[in-house]
């Protein structure tokens, strides 16, 4: 079996309490966590990856467990998104291993979310950032919460790693006001809208 032995991880913790205007009665929450791991594809073409995502459900599973720990517990969760950065030696398709394991291990500790995870994947050095798409759990159409948060360490991923990285939102964008599906109106029945 392929294993993604884990070099090290970071919760990163945010809130927002205002965009230079009047504070909310509630301010934002965002986490994003990440995991830097061995890719075992590095360097060479595999023509089966899909077979090792399931070595990276635990890792999944963990990484939603410690963002929900992170952010207070479940309550108020209601925006997600996941991304990938492949070091040197490795591919784009070496990110795109994390698709199932990161997105359904939210998706199932989460419950009754719908909508897709948006995702963002790249290849790059030590220190290069990565912006992790959000969108509302359960309505791909809720504007209100169209975002991203850009993570980065200043020593991953090396040659021959992975930053694999999961996020979680409790609330909207401060100020939002670009219109479209409220909230109120999410009928959570397609993850659309």
């Amino acid at each position: 079996m392929v294993d993604f032995p884990i070099r090290k991880t970071q919760l990163f913790l945010e809130t927002i309490y205002h965009e230079g205007g009047p504070a909310p009665e509630t301010p934002r929450h965002r986490a994003a966590m990440v995991a830097i791991v061995k890719n075992p594809f590095a360097g060479r073409y595999e023509s089966d990856l899909q077979s090792a995502m399931d070595a990276l459900k635990p890792l999944g599973l963990m990484m939603t467990d410690q963002l929900i720990k992170g952010l207070g517990g479940l309550s108020g969760i209601d925006g997600y998104g996941k991304a990938g950065l492949a070091g040197e030696d490795g591919e784009l398709e070496h990110t795109a291993l994390w698709h199932v394991p990161g997105g359904y291990a939210m998706r199932e500790r989460l419950g009754e979310a719908k909508a897709i995870v948006p995702s963002a994947m790249k290849v790059g050095g030590p220190g290069c950032p990565i912006d992790i798409p959000l969108g509302h759990i359960n309505a791909a159409y809720v504007r209100s919460h169209f975002d991203a948060m850009e993570v980065r360490l200043p020593d991953a991923p090396r040659r021959g790693e992975i930053m694999f990285c999961l996020a979680m939102t409790k609330g909207p964008r401060i100020h939002d006001r670009m219109g479209g599906l409220t909230i109120d109106q999410v009928k959570g029945e397609d993850g659309l809208r």
